[in-house]
């Protein structure tokens, strides 16, 4: 009893070193708690690189908020694990939504297959035919970027978070098939 009354003691102090700046006391936080957070991630997660992720998450909410731990209320374990809980099922969720908008794109993107679009008000069956083509001859992973964000009406952010892919990669993607589709398609503008 008095081994973890003296450890709750010692976590709550380094909380308040934490919340003062000392990067050391992270270190020794860290080395106290990580083990445990990083246990209760993995559990409902189920996957060890997101708990690596989620965890430093965590510690980066710690250094951010640790003025905000209230001995009152609980211990500084059950702060953190608090934390680590609810990033957990952020990122569970968040996996989640991934998995909806692809499979909806999927499901959108086989139906696109069976059945053409109507053609827009304005463009000549040879304008279409040319559009298709060019969109068609684009590298995939440009031309599903593509389709996500002009033809699913996705955000970058939202693209990104579907294909599980870096913001700055998407965008780059999104770019560089804008471009090559404009000069594909030079000779109808």
């Amino acid at each position: 009893m008095l081994d973890r009354q003296t450890a709750e003691e010692s976590q709550a102090r380094l909380l308040g070193r934490i919340a003062a700046r000392d990067r050391a006391a992270v270190a020794e936080f860290y080395d106290a708690v990580a083990g445990l957070l990083f246990s209760t991630a993995l559990r409902i997660l189920g996957d060890a690189p997101e708990a690596e992720e989620v965890i430093q998450d965590v510690f980066v909410q710690i250094w951010n908020k640790a003025a905000a731990f209230d001995p009152a209320i609980g211990t500084a374990l059950h702060w953190a694990l608090s934390i680590t809980r609810h990033r957990s099922i952020d990122r569970l969720r968040a996996r989640q939504r991934r998995r909806r908008v692809m499979d909806e794109f999927q499901e959108e993107a086989a139906a696109a297959a069976v059945a053409d679009p109507p053609a827009p008000a304005g463009l000549a069956a040879e304008e279409l035919a040319a559009v298709r083509k060019a969109v068609g001859a684009l590298p995939p992973e440009q031309r599903q970027a593509i389709e996500l964000a002009f033809f699913s009406g996705l955000t970058h952010v939202e693209i990104a978070e579907a294909l599980r892919e870096p913001l700055g990669t998407v965008k780059a993607r999104v770019r560089r098939g804008m471009l090559k589709l404009r000069e594909s398609l030079q000779p109808y503008v």
